[in-house]
Protein backbone atom coordinates (compact mmCIF):
# COMPACT_ATOMS: atom_id res chain seq x y z
CA UNK A 1 0.00 0.00 0.00
CA UNK A 2 1.41 3.23 -1.07
CA UNK A 3 0.62 6.41 0.78
CA UNK A 4 0.05 9.70 -0.85
CA UNK A 5 1.48 12.65 0.95
CA UNK A 6 -0.89 15.54 -0.36
CA UNK A 7 0.37 19.76 0.09
CA UNK A 8 -0.46 21.17 3.36
CA UNK A 9 -3.41 23.56 2.10
CA UNK A 10 -4.22 26.63 4.11
CA UNK A 11 -7.69 27.65 5.62
CA UNK A 12 -8.69 31.49 6.28
CA UNK A 13 -10.32 30.05 9.45
CA UNK A 14 -7.13 28.57 10.90
CA UNK A 15 -3.95 30.62 10.10
CA UNK A 16 -0.62 28.98 10.05
CA UNK A 17 1.97 29.68 12.63
CA UNK A 18 1.36 32.15 15.22
CA UNK A 19 -0.54 35.63 14.63
CA UNK A 20 1.55 38.48 15.30
CA UNK A 21 -0.44 41.04 17.96
CA UNK A 22 -1.78 44.36 16.32
CA UNK A 23 0.54 47.23 16.24
CA UNK A 24 -0.42 50.75 17.51
CA UNK A 25 -0.31 53.66 16.01
CA UNK A 26 2.45 56.02 16.57
CA UNK A 27 2.36 58.39 19.29
CA UNK A 28 3.47 61.45 17.25
CA UNK A 29 0.16 60.73 15.27
CA UNK A 30 -1.83 61.21 17.92
CA UNK A 31 -0.31 64.07 18.73
CA UNK A 32 -3.30 67.25 17.77
CA UNK A 33 -3.69 70.75 17.82
CA UNK A 34 -5.39 70.75 21.31
CA UNK A 35 -1.74 70.17 23.26
CA UNK A 36 -0.66 73.97 22.28
CA UNK A 37 -3.52 74.73 25.11
CA UNK A 38 -0.58 73.58 27.46
CA UNK A 39 1.52 76.33 26.08
CA UNK A 40 -1.10 79.26 26.59
CA UNK A 41 -2.26 77.78 30.03
CA UNK A 42 2.04 78.25 31.06
CA UNK A 43 2.21 81.79 29.15
CA UNK A 44 -1.40 82.97 31.45
CA UNK A 45 0.23 82.12 33.93
CA UNK A 46 3.14 84.37 33.90
CA UNK A 47 1.54 87.29 31.77
CA UNK A 48 -1.63 87.34 34.66
CA UNK A 49 1.06 87.59 37.30
CA UNK A 50 2.34 90.25 35.78
CA UNK A 51 -0.94 92.34 35.72
CA UNK A 52 -0.96 92.25 39.52
CA UNK A 53 1.10 94.36 41.76
CA UNK A 54 3.90 92.71 42.37
CA UNK A 55 4.92 91.29 46.12
CA UNK A 56 8.40 89.76 46.88
CA UNK A 57 11.25 90.73 45.04
CA UNK A 58 11.64 87.06 43.77
CA UNK A 59 7.97 87.17 42.02
CA UNK A 60 9.28 88.64 38.64
CA UNK A 61 11.63 86.23 38.49
CA UNK A 62 9.64 83.14 38.92
CA UNK A 63 7.36 84.75 36.64
CA UNK A 64 10.08 84.80 33.94
CA UNK A 65 10.72 81.58 34.82
CA UNK A 66 7.37 80.55 34.00
CA UNK A 67 7.46 82.17 30.78
CA UNK A 68 10.58 80.67 29.84
CA UNK A 69 8.98 77.18 30.34
CA UNK A 70 6.34 78.35 27.93
CA UNK A 71 8.65 78.99 25.26
CA UNK A 72 10.87 75.69 25.77
CA UNK A 73 7.12 74.13 25.30
CA UNK A 74 5.92 76.54 22.38
CA UNK A 75 9.46 75.45 20.40
CA UNK A 76 9.33 71.62 21.17
CA UNK A 77 5.42 71.49 19.98
CA UNK A 78 6.03 73.34 16.19
CA UNK A 79 8.94 70.93 16.28
CA UNK A 80 6.68 67.99 17.50
CA UNK A 81 3.65 69.57 15.30
CA UNK A 82 5.88 69.68 11.86
CA UNK A 83 7.10 66.17 12.39
CA UNK A 84 3.22 64.93 12.58
CA UNK A 85 1.87 66.78 9.18
CA UNK A 86 5.26 65.56 7.59
CA UNK A 87 4.94 61.66 9.00
CA UNK A 88 1.11 61.59 9.28
CA UNK A 89 -0.24 64.04 6.82
CA UNK A 90 -3.71 62.00 6.53
CA UNK A 91 -4.22 62.43 9.93
CA UNK A 92 -3.43 65.96 10.13
CA UNK A 93 -5.87 66.59 7.03
CA UNK A 94 -8.57 64.54 8.53
CA UNK A 95 -8.13 66.95 11.36
CA UNK A 96 -8.59 69.75 9.59
CA UNK A 97 -12.18 68.11 8.72
CA UNK A 98 -12.98 66.90 12.01
CA UNK A 99 -15.50 69.06 13.89
CA UNK A 100 -14.46 68.12 17.39
CA UNK A 101 -10.63 68.88 16.58
CA UNK A 102 -10.36 71.65 14.16
CA UNK A 103 -11.35 74.52 16.03
CA UNK A 104 -8.48 73.54 18.00
CA UNK A 105 -6.17 74.69 15.44
CA UNK A 106 -6.71 77.97 16.64
CA UNK A 107 -5.06 77.55 19.78
CA UNK A 108 -1.56 77.04 17.51
CA UNK A 109 -1.90 81.49 16.82
CA UNK A 110 -3.26 81.80 20.94
CA UNK A 111 0.01 79.90 21.75
CA UNK A 112 2.28 82.02 20.04
CA UNK A 113 0.75 85.26 20.83
CA UNK A 114 0.36 84.31 24.41
CA UNK A 115 4.12 83.83 24.31
CA UNK A 116 4.49 87.05 22.70
CA UNK A 117 2.69 88.78 25.19
CA UNK A 118 5.07 87.50 27.88
CA UNK A 119 8.12 88.05 26.12
CA UNK A 120 7.12 92.04 26.49
CA UNK A 121 5.08 91.62 29.86
CA UNK A 122 7.99 90.05 31.52
CA UNK A 123 10.43 88.10 28.85
CA UNK A 124 12.75 91.64 29.08
CA UNK A 125 14.20 90.98 32.54
CA UNK A 126 15.03 87.34 30.98
CA UNK A 127 16.78 88.32 27.70
CA UNK A 128 16.67 91.72 27.26
CA UNK A 129 14.26 94.52 26.15
CA UNK A 130 15.94 94.60 22.84
CA UNK A 131 15.79 90.80 22.22
CA UNK A 132 12.17 90.53 23.90
CA UNK A 133 10.70 93.57 21.33
CA UNK A 134 12.17 91.33 18.83
CA UNK A 135 10.53 87.99 19.54
CA UNK A 136 7.21 89.86 20.63
CA UNK A 137 7.20 91.39 16.59
CA UNK A 138 7.82 87.91 15.21
CA UNK A 139 5.16 86.30 17.27
CA UNK A 140 2.99 88.77 16.57
CA UNK A 141 2.74 88.65 12.98
CA UNK A 142 3.17 84.81 12.79
CA UNK A 143 0.30 84.17 15.34
CA UNK A 144 -2.05 87.02 13.83
CA UNK A 145 -1.16 85.60 10.08
CA UNK A 146 -2.04 81.83 11.61
CA UNK A 147 -5.13 83.46 13.93
CA UNK A 148 -6.91 85.11 10.72
CA UNK A 149 -6.66 82.10 8.67
CA UNK A 150 -7.98 79.83 11.23
CA UNK A 151 -10.51 81.96 11.95
CA UNK A 152 -11.70 81.68 8.37
CA UNK A 153 -10.64 78.36 7.51
CA UNK A 154 -11.95 76.36 10.03
CA UNK A 155 -15.00 77.62 9.92
CA UNK A 156 -15.51 77.06 5.91
CA UNK A 157 -14.06 73.90 6.23
CA UNK A 158 -16.86 72.52 8.62
CA UNK A 159 -19.44 74.05 6.80
CA UNK A 160 -18.49 73.00 3.76
CA UNK A 161 -16.89 69.69 4.18
CA UNK A 162 -19.16 68.31 6.89
CA UNK A 163 -22.84 68.67 8.39
CA UNK A 164 -22.87 70.96 10.80
CA UNK A 165 -25.85 72.82 12.58
CA UNK A 166 -26.82 75.32 15.45
CA UNK A 167 -27.72 72.22 17.85
CA UNK A 168 -23.73 70.77 17.29
CA UNK A 169 -22.96 74.52 19.19
CA UNK A 170 -20.14 73.36 21.51
CA UNK A 171 -17.43 76.26 23.54
CA UNK A 172 -14.63 75.05 21.39
CA UNK A 173 -16.34 76.92 18.45
CA UNK A 174 -14.85 80.32 20.22
CA UNK A 175 -10.94 78.89 19.75
CA UNK A 176 -10.48 79.63 16.10
CA UNK A 177 -12.64 83.39 16.24
CA UNK A 178 -10.51 84.53 19.76
CA UNK A 179 -7.19 84.08 18.25
CA UNK A 180 -7.47 87.66 16.82
CA UNK A 181 -8.83 89.14 19.77
CA UNK A 182 -5.44 88.45 21.43
CA UNK A 183 -3.49 89.26 18.44
CA UNK A 184 -5.44 92.73 18.95
CA UNK A 185 -4.12 92.85 23.03
CA UNK A 186 0.07 91.99 21.63
CA UNK A 187 -0.68 94.65 18.72
CA UNK A 188 -2.09 97.09 21.39
CA UNK A 189 1.51 96.56 23.27
CA UNK A 190 3.44 97.31 20.17
CA UNK A 191 1.47 99.91 19.05
CA UNK A 192 3.84 102.65 21.09
CA UNK A 193 6.76 101.44 19.44
CA UNK A 194 5.63 102.09 15.72
CA UNK A 195 7.16 105.35 14.54
CA UNK A 196 4.77 108.34 15.81
CA UNK A 197 1.87 109.65 13.04
CA UNK A 198 0.13 108.44 10.65
CA UNK A 199 1.63 105.03 10.84
CA UNK A 200 0.99 104.30 14.83
CA UNK A 201 -2.79 105.76 14.07
CA UNK A 202 -3.06 103.03 11.58
CA UNK A 203 -1.33 100.00 13.69
CA UNK A 204 -3.99 101.23 16.52
CA UNK A 205 -7.15 101.25 13.83
CA UNK A 206 -6.17 97.94 12.54
CA UNK A 207 -5.78 96.04 15.90
CA UNK A 208 -9.42 98.03 16.47
CA UNK A 209 -9.94 95.84 13.21
CA UNK A 210 -9.09 92.40 15.11
CA UNK A 211 -10.50 93.30 18.00
CA UNK A 212 -14.21 93.81 15.84
CA UNK A 213 -13.82 91.20 13.67
CA UNK A 214 -13.46 88.59 17.15
CA UNK A 215 -16.27 90.33 18.76
CA UNK A 216 -18.36 90.09 16.17
CA UNK A 217 -17.76 86.20 15.73
CA UNK A 218 -18.24 85.67 19.22
CA UNK A 219 -21.60 87.36 19.30
CA UNK A 220 -22.69 84.50 16.80
CA UNK A 221 -21.54 82.06 18.50
CA UNK A 222 -22.10 82.67 22.28
CA UNK A 223 -25.89 82.61 21.94
CA UNK A 224 -25.38 79.00 20.13
CA UNK A 225 -23.81 77.58 22.72
CA UNK A 226 -25.61 78.85 25.74
CA UNK A 227 -28.85 77.68 23.29
CA UNK A 228 -27.38 73.89 23.11
CA UNK A 229 -26.55 74.23 26.99
CA UNK A 230 -29.91 74.63 28.15
CA UNK A 231 -31.46 72.53 25.53
CA UNK A 232 -29.42 69.50 26.02
CA UNK A 233 -27.89 69.94 29.49
CA UNK A 234 -24.68 69.65 30.49
CA UNK A 235 -22.15 68.20 28.19
CA UNK A 236 -20.37 64.71 28.59
CA UNK A 237 -18.18 65.00 31.74
CA UNK A 238 -14.65 64.82 30.18
CA UNK A 239 -16.24 67.70 28.14
CA UNK A 240 -17.23 69.54 30.95
CA UNK A 241 -13.69 71.73 31.67
CA UNK A 242 -14.53 73.32 28.29
CA UNK A 243 -17.58 75.17 29.83
CA UNK A 244 -14.51 77.65 31.20
CA UNK A 245 -13.15 78.11 27.32
CA UNK A 246 -16.68 81.35 27.26
CA UNK A 247 -14.46 83.16 30.00
CA UNK A 248 -11.41 83.18 27.41
CA UNK A 249 -13.41 85.78 24.90
CA UNK A 250 -14.98 87.69 27.55
CA UNK A 251 -11.82 88.39 29.67
CA UNK A 252 -9.30 88.74 26.13
CA UNK A 253 -11.79 91.42 25.07
CA UNK A 254 -11.42 93.53 27.86
CA UNK A 255 -8.22 93.20 28.24
CA UNK A 256 -7.47 93.96 24.47
CA UNK A 257 -9.70 96.81 24.69
CA UNK A 258 -7.84 98.50 27.87
CA UNK A 259 -4.92 98.15 26.29
CA UNK A 260 -5.19 99.40 23.25
CA UNK A 261 -7.00 102.34 25.29
CA UNK A 262 -3.31 102.97 26.97
CA UNK A 263 -1.71 102.93 23.57
CA UNK A 264 -4.29 105.44 22.24
CA UNK A 265 -2.94 108.69 23.40
CA UNK A 266 -0.28 108.25 21.85
CA UNK A 267 -1.68 107.55 18.51
CA UNK A 268 -4.77 109.77 18.19
CA UNK A 269 -6.06 113.23 19.63
CA UNK A 270 -6.98 113.78 23.00
CA UNK A 271 -10.52 113.59 22.79
CA UNK A 272 -10.48 110.45 20.51
CA UNK A 273 -8.50 108.87 23.33
CA UNK A 274 -10.18 109.73 26.62
CA UNK A 275 -13.69 108.54 24.23
CA UNK A 276 -11.52 105.22 23.87
CA UNK A 277 -10.69 104.98 27.47
CA UNK A 278 -14.30 106.13 28.13
CA UNK A 279 -15.70 102.81 26.21
CA UNK A 280 -13.06 100.46 27.65
CA UNK A 281 -14.50 101.30 30.93
CA UNK A 282 -17.82 100.57 30.44
CA UNK A 283 -16.95 97.35 28.16
CA UNK A 284 -14.71 96.15 30.51
CA UNK A 285 -17.67 96.27 33.21
CA UNK A 286 -20.01 94.30 30.88
CA UNK A 287 -17.97 91.77 29.87
CA UNK A 288 -16.87 91.24 32.74
CA UNK A 289 -20.39 90.93 34.48
CA UNK A 290 -20.74 88.51 32.13
CA UNK A 291 -18.23 85.95 32.91
CA UNK A 292 -18.91 86.29 36.61
CA UNK A 293 -22.79 85.20 35.34
CA UNK A 294 -21.29 82.20 33.28
CA UNK A 295 -18.64 81.24 35.80
CA UNK A 296 -21.10 80.63 38.62
CA UNK A 297 -22.92 78.01 36.70
CA UNK A 298 -19.84 76.37 35.00
CA UNK A 299 -17.95 76.04 38.18
CA UNK A 300 -21.19 74.14 39.42
CA UNK A 301 -21.46 72.09 36.46
CA UNK A 302 -17.76 71.52 36.76
CA UNK A 303 -18.60 70.29 40.24
CA UNK A 304 -21.19 67.90 40.05
CA UNK A 305 -19.07 66.66 36.86
CA UNK A 306 -16.55 65.73 40.04
CA UNK A 307 -18.49 64.34 41.99
CA UNK A 308 -19.87 61.92 39.30
CA UNK A 309 -16.17 60.56 38.36
CA UNK A 310 -14.72 63.22 36.19
CA UNK A 311 -11.84 61.58 34.40
CA UNK A 312 -8.53 63.84 33.31
CA UNK A 313 -7.87 64.74 30.09
CA UNK A 314 -6.66 67.47 28.17
CA UNK A 315 -9.91 69.57 28.55
CA UNK A 316 -9.03 70.58 32.15
CA UNK A 317 -6.36 72.53 30.15
CA UNK A 318 -9.63 74.97 29.41
CA UNK A 319 -9.13 76.02 33.66
CA UNK A 320 -5.79 77.99 32.90
CA UNK A 321 -5.71 80.30 29.86
CA UNK A 322 -9.67 81.62 29.90
CA UNK A 323 -9.30 82.39 33.52
CA UNK A 324 -5.88 84.01 32.92
CA UNK A 325 -7.78 86.61 30.68
CA UNK A 326 -10.05 87.32 33.44
CA UNK A 327 -7.15 88.00 35.39
CA UNK A 328 -5.95 90.21 32.81
CA UNK A 329 -9.06 92.26 32.22
CA UNK A 330 -10.20 92.81 36.09
CA UNK A 331 -6.53 93.54 36.78
CA UNK A 332 -7.17 96.49 33.78
CA UNK A 333 -10.51 97.18 34.97
CA UNK A 334 -9.17 98.04 38.18
CA UNK A 335 -6.51 100.29 37.19
CA UNK A 336 -8.06 102.45 34.97
CA UNK A 337 -11.53 102.72 37.12
CA UNK A 338 -10.06 102.96 40.53
CA UNK A 339 -12.30 100.45 41.17
CA UNK A 340 -10.98 98.04 44.33
CA UNK A 341 -14.14 95.17 43.83
CA UNK A 342 -12.16 94.20 40.10
CA UNK A 343 -8.32 93.99 41.44
CA UNK A 344 -9.87 91.52 44.38
CA UNK A 345 -11.37 89.27 41.70
CA UNK A 346 -8.23 89.59 39.96
CA UNK A 347 -6.34 88.11 43.03
CA UNK A 348 -8.80 85.34 43.61
CA UNK A 349 -8.57 83.95 40.05
CA UNK A 350 -5.19 84.67 39.83
CA UNK A 351 -4.93 81.93 42.85
CA UNK A 352 -7.19 79.55 41.06
CA UNK A 353 -5.13 79.75 37.94
CA UNK A 354 -1.95 78.98 39.64
CA UNK A 355 -3.66 75.91 41.58
CA UNK A 356 -4.97 74.83 37.92
CA UNK A 357 -2.32 75.27 36.09
CA UNK A 358 -0.02 73.01 38.82
CA UNK A 359 -2.71 70.01 39.05
CA UNK A 360 -3.12 70.17 35.26
CA UNK A 361 0.53 70.34 34.35
CA UNK A 362 1.71 67.91 36.65
CA UNK A 363 -1.40 65.11 35.54
CA UNK A 364 -0.26 66.00 32.25
CA UNK A 365 3.16 65.39 32.78
CA UNK A 366 2.02 62.15 34.25
CA UNK A 367 0.19 60.90 31.30
CA UNK A 368 2.94 61.53 28.93
CA UNK A 369 5.25 59.46 30.97
CA UNK A 370 2.81 56.34 30.91
CA UNK A 371 1.89 56.76 27.59
CA UNK A 372 -1.90 57.38 28.54
CA UNK A 373 -2.57 60.58 27.01
CA UNK A 374 -1.12 59.87 23.35
CA UNK A 375 -2.33 55.94 23.50
CA UNK A 376 -5.00 55.52 20.23
CA UNK A 377 -6.85 52.37 19.77
CA UNK A 378 -5.35 49.02 18.51
CA UNK A 379 -5.31 49.32 14.66
CA UNK A 380 -7.18 46.14 13.04
CA UNK A 381 -4.78 43.46 12.67
CA UNK A 382 -2.70 42.52 9.71
CA UNK A 383 -3.85 40.22 6.56
CA UNK A 384 -2.52 36.40 7.80
CA UNK A 385 -4.72 34.43 5.46
CA UNK A 386 -2.87 34.44 1.82
CA UNK A 387 -4.62 32.87 -1.38
CA UNK A 388 -3.04 29.87 -3.37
Amino acid sequence: MVTVAHPRTYSPAAPPGPVRPPRPEPALRRLGPNWYSAVMGTAAVAVAGASLPMGPAGARNALGAVWVLAVLALGTLLVARAAHWARHRDRARADLLDPAVAPFHGCTAMALLAVGIGSLTVGGAVVGEHTAVLTATALFAAGTLTGLTAAVAVPYLLVTRRRVTAGDASPVWLLPVVAPMVAATLGALLVGRVPAGPWRGAALLGCYGLFAVSLLAVLVILPLVTLRLLRAGPPPLVLTPALFLVLGPLGQSTTAVHKLADAAPSAVGPADAAALGSFATAYGTVALGLALLWLLPAAALVARAVRRGMPFAMTWWAFTFPVGTCVTGAAALSGRSGAAAPAWAAAALYAFLVVAWAVTGALTLRGLTRGALLAAPLGPPPATARTR
